[in-house]
């Protein structure tokens, strides 16, 4: 039998895809199947007065058949309240791909769900750790907050959905929740965003975006901006960065290199009343160390020295940072004077400590008990064990239920601590000119090598000879071929540099320090190599004088040497004077393995370390660290006209700018307000520079230009320094600019364009919409 259609006109047709409560299922030419929870309806007229669209039926879905000229639509129609429970249904019981093809649908037939299935939905997601899931969560916030549906979500599956962004290393979208809670008032309290905070800084963007949080939350509570009186405040109270978040944005900053963020950081601490820590005091001594701040690390050296819960590890720290310092300013009086307190301060202690056991012998107490004391500070030297610890909270997330029921978030501030402890322990890594011994203070070998290349590329020879035999008699005594100076001497002849090496020599002998001859023969052979006789014949004198008697190998080289200068009589006046002498053969190898193993690194050794050094190593040019202190002076205390005196100073005695020096600048400018013109004739200076020398333009000085540029409407100037840092593959917060265009730019170029422009007009609006575009504003 065939069956009957009824033909539907397009306006009803139209009306009924239109209609929210149905979608479309299917469209085919033949019949579909039948199922036992579908009801077909045939032969509907062109009227719907017999409201055979709204019959009702237990069933949640409802299939309806129109047969038209064109085929069959199947059209479904699916109860919300219903939906809203598989969704539910599918989030307990783990089927993301079916949750989400359920909430897709949701979206297609009345748009979000009800708030507590977005929420749970949110929560869900992020349970899972996985970075598909949580993008996809993500951009459920994105569209409610487009949408003005921000109400829909709650304060803590946000918090969480954050967490679990800033674990899986995606501290964009973790940042930009946060901020999202802090501009929709939803204010998160300081113990559930420092743990957000900690993971994102364990990445370089993380890092600077949380130092950038820090700054926008801090800015609220500058200067005494916020009552604590008022009860009304109590949530951004909350909210209100402690010790704790400092300590774990400046490490942060600290472990990838974005110090002159960590220094706008402190600068805002006595602003909002953040009182430092003991690790906090070391933190920023390693800022000030890196910014080149010597004046600022004395006056912490009096914090320092009178905390009295300061550990091993922190002393060394701190002390490691001013002895970096002084390297860079080229104060080795101060260096080297420091090296020697150590020295004697740890002699005083070996020399307390043998007669306290020896006391201890004579009393037959447990000597064992006594060794526990001593070596007790020392164990606080072994690096954190937190790497494990690390690894396992960054794979691992709380459940939503229990993150949940923890009203006080306390779980999430330990977990942060936890994390800021595996920051600090990869800082004391960084730590290589001091070490600690029984809890006193002692140099390493590479501070030795570092302020002999300093003493040696500052001509100061009678300086570090002085310096090292003073070393000598504080320290170990050692054979007088295997002191310090006779390492550097034999690293001096290695290098070529013999008029150093015999210099050295002969401080060594003015001092009354006797060495072996093995020194002497050795630059006694590099001075034939380089056929300098007359410096042969006073190295010769100085040697009789001290009563040193050179090996056969000598004799062989300078009789060698005689004969290529065809002084026959010499060369037979040698060798009869070794025949008298009964030199034995045999001759003196050691400083040839020695030189030898060093040039194939297998030598780890002091002289090994300081030819590496000498050769690797970059001279430093201290004198741009002074000027730029000086420059970052007046730039704090907006004495721009000062701070441009100095810049024009520091150039005319011969010392280039670096990034450190044009960002101080620039933030000079930009704190004063309204300098854009100075600021754009500084970025044309630093491009021609450049080309011409080999300036390293970091992310903190095209950051802070950008800044710049974007507050004063230079779009053309800004995106220049986009393109520069996007080759430079450095990141951007483009949350910070958007926010910032919207804020002094929201109506910019809004309107038709003009039909008469300059050129200059011209570009002037394409750069401002091209900008527009990059920071995603359409």
């Amino acid at each position: 039998m065939r069956r009957s259609t009824a033909s539907v006109s397009p306006s009803f047709l139209s009306a009924l895809l239109s209609c929210k409560h149905f979608s479309v299922a299917r469209i085919c030419r033949c019949p579909p199947p039948v199922y036992g929870t579908h009801r077909w309806v045939c032969g509907i007229s062109d009227s719907l007065s017999n409201n055979t669209l709204n019959a009702s039926s237990s069933s949640p879905y409802r299939l309806m058949l129109f047969s038209t000229m064109a085929g069959t639509i199947l059209v479904q129609a699916r109860d919300p309240a219903k939906l809203n429970m598989e969704i539910l249904n599918a989030i307990d019981e783990r089927r993301y791909i079916d949750t989400w093809k359920l909430y897709e649908q949701h979206m297609q037939m009345e748009g979000f769900p009800r708030k507590s299935v977005v929420n749970r939905l949110l929560a869900g997601f992020a349970e899972t750790l996985d970075v598909k899931w949580l993008e996809k969560a993500y951009a459920m916030v994105e569209q409610a907050f487009e949408e003005s549906k921000q109400n829909l979500l709650e304060k803590e599956p946000l918090i969480y959905l954050s967490l679990g962004l800033a674990k899986c290393g995606l501290p964009v979208p973790a940042s930009t929740i946060l901020r999202k809670l802090v501009e929709t008032e939803k204010f998160p309290p300081v113990t559930a965003w420092l743990a957000i905070l900690a993971h994102m800084s364990q990445t370089a963007p993380g890092a600077y975006l949380a130092a950038e949080l820090i700054l926008e939350i801090g800015y609220l509570f500058q200067d005494g901006r916020v009552d604590p009186r008022k009860k009304s405040n109590a949530p951004l109270i909350a909210m209100k960065p402690n010790t704790t978040a400092f300590n774990i944005a400046l490490a942060g900053c600290l472990l990838f290199c974005t110090t002159r963020k960590a220094e706008q950081l402190l600068h805002i601490m006595p602003r909002i009343c953040v009182k430092a820590d003991a690790n906090l005091l070391i933190v920023m001594a390693h800022i000030y160390e890196r910014n080149g701040r010597r004046e600022e690390l004395k006056k912490l050296q009096r914090h320092i020295d009178e905390a009295c819960n300061l550990t091993d590890i922190q002393f060394r720290q701190f002390y490691n940072c001013l002895l970096t310092c002084h390297l860079k300013f080229g104060d080795l009086d101060s260096a080297s004077n420091m090296v020697l307190e150590m020295l004697r301060k740890a002699k005083d202690a070996r020399n307390s400590l043998a007669v306290a056991t020896r006391v201890l012998e004579a009393a037959r107490n447990d000597n064992r008990a006594f060794t526990a004391r001593i070596s007790g500070p020392n164990l606080s030297q072994n690096e954190p064990e937190g790497s494990h610890k690390d690894r396992l909270i960054e794979h691992q997330i709380i459940s939503y239920e229990e993150f949940s029921r923890d009203r006080n978030f306390v779980k999430l501030g330990n977990e942060a601590k936890e994390v800021l402890l595996s920051l600090l322990a990869k800082l004391q890594t960084q730590v290589e000119l001091i070490t600690t011994e029984h809890g006193i203070l002692q140099p390493t070998e590479k501070i030795y090598v570092k302020l002999v290349k300093a003493f040696l590329e500052a001509g100061k020879l009678k300086d570090l000879a002085r310096f090292l035999i003073k070393a000598e008699k504080e320290d170990s005594p050692v054979s007088n071929d295997d002191s310090a100076l006779v390492h550097v001497i034999k690293s001096c002849i290695s290098l070529g540099w013999l008029d150093q090496a015999h210099d050295l020599l002969d401080e060594m002998r003015f001092a009354g320090v006797r060495t072996g001859s093995s020194v002497y023969a050795s630059l006694l052979k590099a001075y034939c190599k380089a056929n300098r006789l007359r410096e042969v014949t006073s190295l010769l004198r100085d040697a009789q004088k001290a009563g040193i008697q050179l090996d056969s190998s000598c004799y062989d080289t300078l009789i060698q040497s005689r004969v290529l200068q065809q002084d026959t009589q010499g060369a037979l006046d040698l060798f009869k004077e070794m025949k008298e002498a009964k030199i034995p053969g045999g001759g003196n190898p050691e400083f040839e393995q020695l030189v030898e193993g060093c040039a194939g690194n297998a030598e780890a050794g002091l002289m090994a370390k300081l030819l590496r050094e000498i050769r690797e190593g970059q001279k430093l040019d201290s004198g741009v660290h002074d000027w730029n202190n000086v420059i970052h002076f007046f730039c704090k205390k907006r004495l721009m006209a000062d701070a441009e005196k100095a810049l024009a100073k520091m150039r005319s005695l011969g010392h280039t700018p670096n990034a450190q020096t044009f960002h101080s600048m620039v933030t000079g400018y930009a704190a004063i307000g309204g300098k854009y013109i100075e600021v754009t004739e500084l970025w044309g200076e630093m491009k021609s520079l450049a080309s011409s020398a080999p300036i390293k333009f970091d992310q903190e000085l095209l950051d802070s230009l950008l800044y710049t540029f974007v507050r004063g409407g230079f779009f053309v100037r800004a995106n220049e320094v986009v393109n520069m840092m996007e080759k430079g593959n450095m990141f951007i917060d483009k949350y910070k600019y958007r926010t910032l265009y919207l804020k002094y730019h929201k109506t910019l170029y809004k309107g038709k364009t003009p039909k008469f422009q300059t050129e200059s007009q011209l570009k002037k609006r394409e750069a401002a919409l091209s900008f527009k575009k990059w920071i995603g504003i359409c």
